[in-house]
């Protein structure tokens, strides 16, 4: 017999009746009925019931085992009575009766329990990762985490594409983010940078001859954490085509996304692939305040300026007065009650804005009649057009932001979800894709007013160079965005594979040639020599792994994460360097500033 198991603790059912068998695990609980020990023995796999009585000759060191305690157990296999079956695992036929135990690891007392569904605080289950591990919550995520990626990695190679692995050390690259230097031992006094992402790798491959690339690449990135998007290090699917366009780039992920979501969804609805509608950047933002849409929740904002430009509500038409402001409204079905709405102008108080204005539309003796300051200022007339044009019943409301657009956007965006949610409009069972397209190449700084790169340096104009030659805030890119259910899952472009649009692209966000020469000299020189179109994207696996989950926190599907302050605290990182490193690196390190 092997050494720790015969078997694991899935394994056994009622055709082992009778049979010797070896098990080992980790001892998931203890009960005492009556003098009889029952230990519930558990692995990777499941758990089994074992049990001893006074009669068994290893009774004296169960009765020793505690919670956590791993242990190999010796015995044989008897069936449980008709009345003591449990339906609930795979293993509830039969138990084994315990002839010989070892204890192959004792455990401590416990600073979080295994066992149950406890919360404890965010730093004891990040101190003991090892242990939080252990409980069955977080064992059924890392399942799924894997199973996920293997399907992923199957439907990518049935798509054509094959797997190469890219750099981990390489050059500082401005991606959006800040880069994870390392200094290098052997160049005193110079860095390389751990990737952002294999973006110019990719490409470099694209140039190099090979059609289809793919691979489960790890990035790293010092952002500040969310509970979407890991403060230090993530995963994503990397991948790239050459001779495509944007369409065909999606016309290949999309099913590989969609089957994906499909396999493992549970219960839950999938929108298939051919529902997936492409908004526009310019539209996605006017509908919904943001580029992550939750398209689960079936309201719209609108732009109702004309319906309060010139009348008897001042403050907005006063806003409307000055240059680049409109007025937007998020409708509100079923939510006409004096209490919801006012709750909804705390919501926006709390944000930072003076509140929103709102109307209700109520039932009266002459018909339909509306409530609240906005319909007693701008008259019935306004008020009956804003409902029609909003297609609003009885018993509906409607909630007014005015202002230019990027004062207010964020704050509607967050207002009609949290309208979706207390009204209880969200399909909870339902993921809802779409692709966001058309996004501008630049945006203008808010501080600085010049201007920079919006999304993508590396994407390809809408028109090429003549897309360069006019006003920078009108020039659209080949770049896109895959959201789902208000999360965005997958990012990609066109590239810019012409040097000498990328040169002018960058221009025009202040780098010189001398300056995109010196910091993407590989691609620079690649470009040069018979760079064909391509694209591609890259899927975030840990967000969604987070949604199949159904978790709010990405923590919940990562092995190892950090804290919010981007520390291990199991294995107590970062850590100062020893002065040994720093002299063997040639640095000095400053101290913190109060």
């Amino acid at each position: 017999m092997h050494a720790f198991r015969s078997h694991n603790c899935a394994e056994l059912n009622a055709s082992h009746v009778g049979e010797s068998v070896r098990l080992s695990g980790w001892v998931h609980r203890v009960r005492d009925h009556g003098g009889v020990l029952f230990v519930d023995l558990r692995d990777h796999y499941g758990v089994t019931q074992v049990l001893a009585d006074p009669d068994s000759p290893a009774f004296a060191e169960v009765e020793k085992v505690r919670s956590e305690w791993c242990i190999r157990i010796d015995g044989e296999v008897k069936a449980r009575d008709a009345d003591l079956v449990n339906p609930k695992i795979s293993t509830g036929d039969i138990e084994v009766f315990i002839r010989d135990l070892e204890v192959l690891g004792a455990a401590e007392e416990l600073p979080l329990i295994v066992f149950g569904d406890q919360e404890y605080p965010e730093e004891t289950r990040l101190r003991y990762r090892f242990l939080d591990l252990r409980r069955e919550a977080m064992q059924r995520n890392m399942k799924l985490r894997s199973d996920v990626v293997a399907s992923i990695r199957r439907r990518m190679w049935d798509a054509g594409f094959r797997e190469h692995q890219t750099p981990v050390i390489t050059a500082s690259s401005p991606e959006g983010a800040r880069d994870f230097l390392v200094p290098s031992r052997i160049h005193p006094g110079k860095f390389y940078a751990l990737p952002q992402a294999p973006q110019q790798f990719k490409q470099l491959l694209m140039v190099s001859g090979f059609d289809r690339y793919f691979q489960i690449a790890p990035c790293f990135r010092d952002e500040d954490p969310r509970a979407d998007r890991s403060p230090t290090d993530f995963y994503q699917l990397d991948m790239e085509m050459s001779f495509v366009t944007q369409q065909d780039v999606f016309d290949t992920i999309s099913p590989v996304i969609e089957g994906a979501f499909s396999e493992f969804a549970a219960s839950r609805d999938v929108d298939p692939v051919a529902d997936w509608p492409q908004i526009p950047y310019r539209d996605t933002m006017l509908w919904y305040g943001t580029d992550k849409p939750d398209l689960r929740i079936p309201v719209r904002m609108e732009d109702v300026s004309e319906h309060f430009r010139g009348s008897g509500f001042a403050t907005f038409a006063r806003i409307l007065e000055q240059d680049g402001t409109e007025v937007r409204t998020i409708p509100a079905p079923g939510g006409g009650s004096r209490r919801f709405c006012d709750r909804m102008n705390a919501f926006a108080q709390g944000e930072g804005l003076p509140g929103m204005g709102y109307i209700i539309w109520r039932d009266g003796e002459n018909g339909m009649e509306a409530a609240g300051p906005v319909a007693k200022n701008i008259g019935p007339e306004r008020t009956e057009a804003i409902r029609k044009q909003l297609d609003l019943a009885s018993g509906d409301a409607a909630f007014f932001l005015g202002g230019k657009a990027r004062s207010f956007e964020a704050v509607a965006g967050k207002a009609r979800v949290l309208i979706g949610e207390e009204l209880g409009l969200v399909e909870k069972d339902r993921f809802a894709f779409a692709w966001i397209v058309d996004f501008p190449l630049y945006i203008e700084g808010e501080e600085s007013g010049g201007i920079d790169f919006e999304h993508n340096p590396f994407s390809m104009p809408q028109g090429g160079m003549a897309a360069l030659e006019g006003n920078p805030l009108d020039a659209l890119g080949f770049q896109y965005d895959l959201v789902c259910n208000g999360h965005e899952i997958a990012s990609g472009a066109i590239r810019n594979h012409k040097p000498e649009i990328m040169f002018r692209a960058f221009e025009i966000a202040g780098y010189g040639e001398d300056e995109v020469r010196a910091r993407f000299g590989g691609m620079v020189n690649a470009l040069r020599f018979g760079a064909p179109p391509h694209g591609g994207c890259a899927a975030g696996i840990d967000r969604i792994v987070m949604l199949l989950a159904d978790e709010e926190n990405i923590r919940e599907v990562i092995l190892f994460p950090m804290n919010q302050r981007a520390e291990d605290l199991m294995m107590g990182a970062p850590t100062e360097p020893t002065r040994e490193q720093l002299r063997e690196l040639r640095l000095r390190t400053l101290p913190p500033e109060e």
